[in-house]
């Protein structure tokens, strides 16, 4: 593995999954592994269980792992060949070269702002420490994607399917309600990861919020909330705003909170989160606090997720004969030429 930035980038889920495994029955086990390396991790937005369980992660490998300070944002310019007279102090092209220059594996989290859908898909900060630098980088959560959850996500199901003894389950990725507009990030996670797996795949959320057709594959869609949870083994439930209407929410029709009366098309089914998760709004108490719910057990998972990536890209970075060059040298090669 040279960086982790989606779920494809794991070559064989399965054997990923049977690590994941592993790492949970004895996390101490490689904690000489990360020894003399660093992790820098930048969080361009707020974080709980992300940045605990990366950094709990790095700790349990023996990585040194620092925190870079971004308070309040950076204020970078991206956009090259630009005269920097505004409010920017400083270029992509140099910090993404010092930060690699002190770091080994550098892990970002950096959301969608939801205002323009161009530039959010453009993923301006992964694509500048791609461009600028050769060291691996793991997504924290981006404006498309967030493959630690998704990785989380697949072990919790797998967990409970060995356990229920299921061949091939029912999993429902369903919309519900929030006040606010939400990224797409985990939803389109959860369902580029599906298309990983032998399971049946179902997206249920009304008109308007379909996610694009590189994330759900050929899964099937349904519009109708019980008709799509009807014989199902897993709910996955997320808000995410509106696609036909970027970034807006165009519907807060309550009837789409999971409710017990909702899983009685359901009943033997485990219900999921990523969270954080609003009580009463997205999922009702009576199924949060039900014998149903695993969002804790998915939110412990994601410890093991990125013990297991980290893990992996250290060992790349063992294989090779040096330390992978923080500078782009094609790239500085080309402005030569």
């Amino acid at each position: 593995m040279q960086q982790y930035l989606s779920i494809n980038d794991i070559d064989n889920i399965q054997e990923a999954i049977q690590s994941c495994i592993e790492i949970k029955q004895n996390p101490h086990a490689n904690d000489k592994l990360g020894e003399h390396k660093t992790l820098g991790i930048i969080f361009l937005n707020p974080s709980l269980r992300t940045k605990i369980s990366t950094i709990k992660a790095a700790q349990n490998i023996g990585l040194n792992v620092l925190p870079i300070d971004v308070n309040n944002g950076w204020a970078l310019e991206f956009n090259e060949g630009v005269v920097m007279n505004t409010d920017k102090p400083e270029h992509i092209k140099e910090a993404a070269q010092v930060v690699a220059s002190y770091c080994d594996i550098v892990a970002i989290r950096s959301f969608a702002k939801l205002n323009d859908k161009e530039q959010d898909y453009q993923e301006q900060i992964f694509s500048a420490f791609k461009k600028y630098t050769a060291c691996p980088i793991v997504n924290l959560e981006s404006a498309l994607r967030h493959p630690l959850q998704s990785l989380a996500d697949i072990l919790t199901i797998e967990e409970y399917k060995k356990l229920k003894k299921l061949k091939k389950p029912k999993v429902v990725l369903s919309w519900a309600p929030h006040v606010n507009p939400l990224p797409h990030a985990v939803a389109n996670s959860f369902a580029e990861s599906m298309q990983l797996m032998d399971y049946e795949f179902v997206v249920t959320h009304p008109e308007g919020y379909e996610l694009d057709s590189e994330f759900i594959g050929d899964a099937q869609v349904i519009y109708d909330q019980d008709e799509a949870f009807k014989d199902a083994d897993f709910i996955y439930v997320k808000n995410w705003s509106s696609t036909k209407e970027y970034g807006k929410v165009i519907n807060t029709d309550n009837k789409w909170m999971i409710t017990q009366e909702k899983l009685k098309h359901a009943p033997n089914a485990k219900v999921m989160h990523c969270l954080p998760v609003r009580r009463n709004l997205v999922i009702a108490d009576e199924v949060l606090d039900s014998e149903c719910s695993i969002v804790i057990e998915q939110a412990e998972n994601r410890l093991y997720a990125a013990q297991y990536v980290l893990s992996e890209l250290v060992k790349t970075l063992k294989l090779q004969k040096s330390k992978a060059p923080f500078l782009n040298e094609k790239v500085y090669a080309n402005e030569v030429e």
